[in-house]
């Protein structure tokens, strides 16, 4: 249930279960938002320079975009200490079970770095008074796991893309596979600028994806072309500068992006999508964007 390469693959995208695309979105206020540490290449030099009343606005602006698009938008109150929470794609990973629709439940994650753990039990708390299962990984398990920052459901199937080799240990896939008994596809990170797989990889619908293919290994690269028809390539300096591969396409039409992102809004008009630019610059500069700022959910 653990694919490493195009030459584990035993199945065909036919032969996994679809399953309906989430329909609501949790987002976090950015009321404590701020870089007060360093944790990614992205917060260097950046300390102590956001402005709070713009990184409001902009956070307001996704919020009503997302609205605009026909989501169901859902907001928790960002804590005090937690500069990163805003982020909220990153403490759990929603799931729904393919052999029973109605069972919907969270995977919690286990944050790589110690400024960043105790955010998790704010969004099991949320999740679990919707009713949702939480599935902790193992306490005896010395691994990490980010989320939906790492973790990225193929649209429309019972099928998980599985980052791995930054915030995300590889090992901890088997628990998830076993638990949620699901094909499991692995790519390895190896550029800290991309340290999550949500920075490089963007599904857009079934047959669709945007990549910066320079963040993957030739291994991850062909299991990513195995499976998506329609590979939209996004340049160097808008996937690393302005996190163009950080996009989030919700429901197969419209593609919420970074502005400036140029030739990636071109390549994807050219090929049928709407892409819907926001400007998130103050989150940038923590190492986060769209896709970064929400968690979508069934």
């Amino acid at each position: 249930m653990i694919y490493r390469s195009t030459q584990d693959l035993d199945f065909t995208l036919s032969d996994v279960p679809t399953c309906p695309r989430p329909g609501r979105v949790l987002m976090t206020s950015p009321d404590h938002f701020d870089v007060t540490y360093v944790i990614n290449p992205h917060m260097a030099g950046h300390i102590g320079t956001i402005d709070h009343d713009l990184a409001m606005a902009q956070w307001k602006a996704l919020h009503d975009t997302f609205l605009n698009c026909g989501l169901e938008v859902h907001t928790i109150q960002g804590l005090e200490g937690l500069p990163d929470m805003v982020f909220c794609a990153n403490q759990t990973l929603p799931f729904i079970r393919s052999t029973n629709g109605n069972q919907k439940g969270v995977v919690l994650s286990k944050m790589f770095t110690k400024e960043r753990m105790a955010e998790v039990n704010r969004y099991a708390e949320y999740f679990s008074d919707l009713g949702f299962e939480t599935i902790p990984l193992h306490e005896s398990a010395q691994t990490s796991f980010e989320g939906m920052g790492d973790g990225i459901w193929h649209p429309h199937r019972y099928l998980l893309w599985g980052g791995y080799g930054f915030r995300t240990d590889e090992s901890v896939y088997n628990q998830i596979s076993s638990e949620l008994d699901v094909r499991i596809l692995l790519i390895e990170l190896t550029d800290p600028d991309f340290y999550h797989l949500d920075t490089c990889f963007s599904v857009l619908d079934e047959d669709s994806v945007l990549i910066y293919p320079g963040a993957f290994q030739p291994a991850g690269l062909d299991l990513v072309r195995s499976f998506f028809r329609n590979v939209i390539e996004s340049p160097e300096n808008e996937a690393r500068t302005l996190f163009s591969c950080n996009a989030h396409c919700p429901d197969g039409k419209y593609v919420v992006i970074q502005k400036g992102c140029t030739e990636t809004v071109n390549a994807l008009s050219s090929v049928g999508y709407t892409p819907v630019e926001v400007d998130t610059s103050e989150f940038l500069k923590a190492g986060g964007s769209v896709f970064c700022m929400k968690q979508m959910f069934w």
